[in-house]
C-alpha cells in the first residue's frame, strides 16, 4: 500500500479518535503504531506480509521514545511544573493579584484588570494555562463577584487571563514546540515576552473599555486604600519578582540554559518559601504530587507524539505537501492563512498539546519552505493555541472556570464574556503575524 496513503488515513483516524474524546496519546499512539505496521507488511506492489512487519515496527516504537527521553532540553518540563506549583502553594503568585488589586482598584473595572495581571504573574512561573486559571479562578472571580461585577466580565477575564500561561515564558507549550521544531528553547522563551505583554495589555484595554461603556458591569469597590497598603502589597511581589528575574534573566544573560535555570527556579522556590514560613511539609508534598501527575500527564503525550512523528516522516506526507505547494505555486500569504484556520478549528475542539504534537510534522516543512523563521512561527502557533483555550464549543479555560463556580454560573456567560476578548486577539495575532520583529528581536540580543 503507497505510504502516502496510509499517512493520510492514518491522520483521518487520529482526528476522528481524539473527537470522541479518546485520550491524546492513546489517539496519536495507536494511529501511529498501526500506520507503522501497515506500512511495512503490505509495500507498494506485494501482498500483505505481517512477519516482515513486527521488527521494525517494535523497533520505531521502543527506540523513538527512548532517544526521545534522553532529550537533556526535556528535564525542563517537570522542574518548571515544580516551581510553578512551590510557588503557588507558597502564595507568591497571590500576591501579584493582591497588589494589583490595590494599586488598580480606582481604574474602571481594576479588580478585573487586577485578576489579568494576577494571572500574568502567575504564568511568568507556573507555564501552564488551566493551572493559571484555576487557581486565580478560586481567588479573584469570588472577590469581583462580591464586589458585583457582571458574571461575564468576572469569569471572562480570568479565562482569556489564564491563557497567558501558554505564552508567558516559561511555557510547557514552548519547551515541547522546541524539542520536536529543533529550537532554542531559550530563543523561544525570550521571543515570547513582548508579544505576552501585548497581550496582557490588550486584555486591560478591553477591561477598562468594557466597564467605561458599562460601568454597572464593574462596579468601583468602596472601600479606603492607604499609599502604605499599596506599598506593603508591592513590596511582598518581591519573591516572585525574584524568581522571574533568576529564570528568566539567566538565560537572556546566558548564566544558564533553560533546564540549568528550571533547576535553580525549582530550588530557589524551594528555599525561598521555607525561609519566609510560608511554605510547610504539607505544602511541599502537594506541590511535588501535582508535579508528578502533570509531568507524566505530558511525557505521556508527548512520547506518544513522538512516534507519531516518525510515522508522519516515514510516509512522506510532509514532503508530498510540500511538493504540492511548490506546483500549486500558493503565496506564503494564502499558506499561512490556512495555517492559522487549521489551529483555529483544532483548537476549538482539541488540547493544546495534542495540537501542537500532531501538527507539526505538517506545518514546520512547510514555513522552512518558505524560508521562514521558526522561532517566530512557534510564537505565532502558541499564540493560537492560547486562542483556542477559550473558543467555543470546547473551551478548557471555559470549563475550568466552570468547574470552579458549579451552577453559580451559566456557560454561556462565561463564553460571552471571552467573546469580547476575542476581539482584541485578533489585534495582536495579526501584530505577531504581519511584525515578525514583535518576537525576534529579544532572542537577537541575547548573548
Amino acid at each position: 500500500m503507497d505510504p502516502l496513503l496510509v499517512g493520510l488515513v492514518a491522520l483521518g483516524v487520529t482526528l476522528f479518535l481524539l473527537a470522541i474524546r479518546v485520550p491524546i496519546a492513546a489517539a496519536l499512539g495507536i494511529s501511529a503504531s498501526i500506520g507503522v505496521f501497515i506500512i511495512f507488511a503490505w509495500r507498494p506492489g506485494a501482498e500483505f506480509m505481517p512477519q516482515y512487519a513486527w521488527r521494525p515496527t517494535l523497533s520505531l516504537i521502543a527506540n523513538g521514545p527512548y532517544d526521545f527521553l534522553k532529550s537533556y532540553s526535556l528535564a525542563t518540563v517537570p522542574l518548571f511544573v515544580l516551581m510553578g506549583h512551590l510557588a503557588f502553594e507558597a502564595g507568591f503568585t497571590t500576591d501579584v493579584y493582591r497588589a494589583a488589586r490595590l494599586w488598580l482598584a480606582r481604574l474602571p473595572g481594576g479588580v478585573a484588570m487586577a485578576s489579568v495581571v494576577g494571572c500574568g504573574g502567575f504564568s511568568a512561573i507556573t507555564g501552564s494555562s488551566v493551572a493559571c486559571a484555576a487557581a486565580m479562578g478560586r481567588i479573584a472571580i469570588p472577590e469581583m463577584l462580591k464586589f458585583g461585577y457582571s458574571k461575564s466580565l468576572a469569569t471572562g477575564s480570568v479565562a482569556i487571563g489564564g491563557t497567558l500561561g501558554s505564552l508567558i515564558p516559561p511555557s510547557i507549550l514552548f519547551i515541547l514546540y522546541g524539542v520536536f521544531a529543533e529550537q532554542s528553547i531559550a530563543r523561544l522563551f525570550m521571543a515570547a515576552i513582548v508579544p505576552g505583554l501585548l497581550s496582557l495589555l490588550a486584555y486591560m484595554i478591553v477591561i477598562g473599555l468594557w466597564a467605561t461603556l458599562r460601568p454597572e458591569a464593574a462596579p468601583r469597590p468602596e472601600e479606603t486604600i492607604s499609599a502604605r497598603d499599596r506599598w506593603t502589597s508591592l513590596a511582598r511581589c518581591w519573591s516572585i519578582v525574584a524568581l522571574f528575574a533568576v529564570v528568566i534573566g539567566g538565560i537572556y544573560l546566558g548564566f544558564f540554559t533553560p533546564s540549568e535555570a528550571a533547576g535553580v527556579g525549582a530550588i530557589s522556590a524551594l528555599v525561598l518559601g521555607v525561609a519566609l514560613g510560608r511554605l510547610n511539609l504539607s505544602g511541599i508534598v502537594s506541590a511535588l504530587r501535582e508535579s508528578v501527575f502533570q509531568s507524566s500527564m505530558i511525557f505521556a503525550i508527548a512520547l506518544a507524539g513522538k512516534i507519531y512523528v516518525s510515522f508522519i516522516a516515514l510516509t512522506g506526507l510532509s514532503g508530498a505537501i510540500g511538493d504540492w505547494i511548490a506546483v500549486a505555486d500558493v503565496s506564503m500569504v494564502s499558506i499561512l492563512f490556512l495555517i492559522v484556520l487549521l489551529y483555529i478549528i483544532l483548537g476549538m475542539f482539541l488540547d493544546p498539546i495534542g495540537i501542537i504534537l500532531l501538527t507539526l510534522p505538517l506545518t514546520i516543512p512547510i514555513v522552512q519552505g518558505f524560508d521562514l523563521s521558526l522561532i517566530w512561527f512557534g510564537v505565532l502557533v502558541v499564540k493560537l493555541l492560547e486562542i483556542g483555550l477559550v473558543t467555543p464549543p470546547i473551551g478548557l479555560n471555559v470549563f475550568v472556570i466552570k468547574s470552579i463556580l458549579g451552577d453559580q454560573v451559566r456557560l454561556e456567560a462565561i463564553f460571552y464574556g471571552v467573546g469580547l476578548f476575542l476581539i482584541a486577539e485578533i489585534f495582536v495575532l495579526a501584530l505577531i503575524a504581519f511584525v515578525p520583529g514583535i518576537s525576534l528581536w529579544l532572542p537577537a540580543l541575547m548573548m
